[in-house]
């Protein structure tokens, strides 16, 4: 016969200082546990929403980031006409998009502090393989010194939004439109004329990649293969995603930083609710006692404190996640090493994430719990009667 969990809520309500105390120690590691989750699903969300099966992105030889990629603009005309690339609704001109790609700095009015973000030069036709849509305004002319920015770039730099100008390069820039990447790290960029941002950062004959559509997806490998085994070209070949998917990896240190937080902070409650339970041992001494004299096992004993002890990790969790869900779709930043901006994102806290917080406040609560709880049930009928 178990002992009825009602015997553990009473308990529980009579040591209520106790309790609470115990119980907002759990919340607090269970939230930054969760913050950290919801910060790294939000990341990885931003960089797997990006690309798509058939886009190709070229880069130079050896390079991993398209910041650090240089080569001539004759590499892209001696690739462009390559057997397997898809023409345009007409057939007649190739999906292949050049693009100069370099880091400007914009100033957040609210927050008083600036970040280094992505310019990316291109053409219309870039717009046309990436499906863009805009949100607000228009798309930049050709020739002309306009702009048009990510949704959460327009969100977070007050000076992006339309009608405003930026200042880059060698002049002035009106932002005239605000485009809509979906999740992916085009919410994080700036769009220009390719020709005009070439000019201002004297990079008339270069690009930093070369965004290209394969026709089939069956011919992707042999078009990677392809491209890679030129020697003409002297690039590197690689799926949009794949590059992207790499890039991800910029978040590691931060989820790593949040995992030593969270087991920090898991240590010291985990004492703290085996102090809780520990008390709770050492006041009810002559309450085991009476427990077992009723017919009511070590083992029973043993799992009603240990119960005990995950209630209070129970609610801690759910308080938890609680606290952490005003947190979702909240718009943050980090810096992307890989390519020395600024990559913005918005927290993801979903079902998964709270079921994760469950769970690490119940491991909290069991390792807080076991030893109190083996005491308890280990304790002598006599020597428990009177209290010892």
């Amino acid at each position: 016969m178990a002992i009825p969990i009602s015997y553990n809520l009473r308990s529980l309500a009579v040591r209520r200082t106790t309790t609470v105390l115990t119980v907002l120690g759990i919340a607090l590691t269970v939230a930054v546990f969760l913050a950290s989750l919801a910060l790294i699903n939000g990341l990885r969300d931003a960089f797997q929403s990006t690309g798509a099966p058939l886009h190709i992105l070229v880069l130079r030889k050896g390079c991993s980031s398209e910041l650090g990629s240089m080569m001539p603009r004759e590499v892209f005309r001696a690739l462009m006409f390559k057997p397997g690339i898809a023409r345009d609704s007409n057939g007649q001109d190739p999906l292949a998009s050049q693009e100069l790609v370099t880091t400007v700095k914009l100033v957040a009015e609210k927050y008083g502090a600036g970040g280094d973000v992505t310019l990316r030069g291109l053409l219309p036709v870039g717009i046309e393989l990436r499906h863009l849509k805009l949100r607000e305004g228009r798309w930049f002319q050709p020739g002309q010194f306009e702009v048009v920015v990510g949704r959460l770039l327009a969100h977070r730099y007050p000076s992006a939004r339309v009608g405003r100008r930026l200042r880059f390069g060698k002049g002035e820039w009106t932002v005239v439109g605000v485009m809509e990447g979906g999740r992916t790290v085009v919410n994080s960029e700036i769009f220009a004329d390719l020709n005009q941002v070439a000019s201002q950062f004297n990079r008339p004959n270069l690009l930093n990649s070369i965004l290209l559509r394969v026709a089939d997806p069956v011919t992707v490998p042999a078009m990677l293969t392809t491209l890679n085994e030129d020697q003409r070209l002297n690039v590197t070949a690689q799926t949009e995603k794949a590059y992207y998917d790499r890039q991800a990896a910029s978040g590691l240190p931060l989820l790593s930083l949040g995992l030593f937080v969270s087991i920090v902070m898991a240590v010291g409650s985990s004492f703290a609710a085996m102090n809780t339970m520990y008390a709770a041992v050492s006041r009810r001494v002559k309450e085991v006692g009476t427990l077992r004299v009723l017919g009511f096992s070590r083992s029973n004993i043993l799992l009603s404190f240990l119960m005990e002890s995950l209630l209070l990790s129970f609610w801690g969790g759910l308080i938890g996640g609680l606290l952490v869900l005003p947190l979702n779709y909240v718009t943050s930043s980090v810096g992307n090493l890989a390519a020395v901006s600024e990559t913005l994102f918005t927290f993801q806290v979903g079902p998964s994430t709270l079921v994760w917080g469950i769970l690490f406040a119940l491991l909290i609560g069991a390792l807080g719990g076991l030893l109190p709880a083996r005491m308890a049930a280990r304790k002598e009928i006599m020597l428990s009667l009177r209290g010892v």
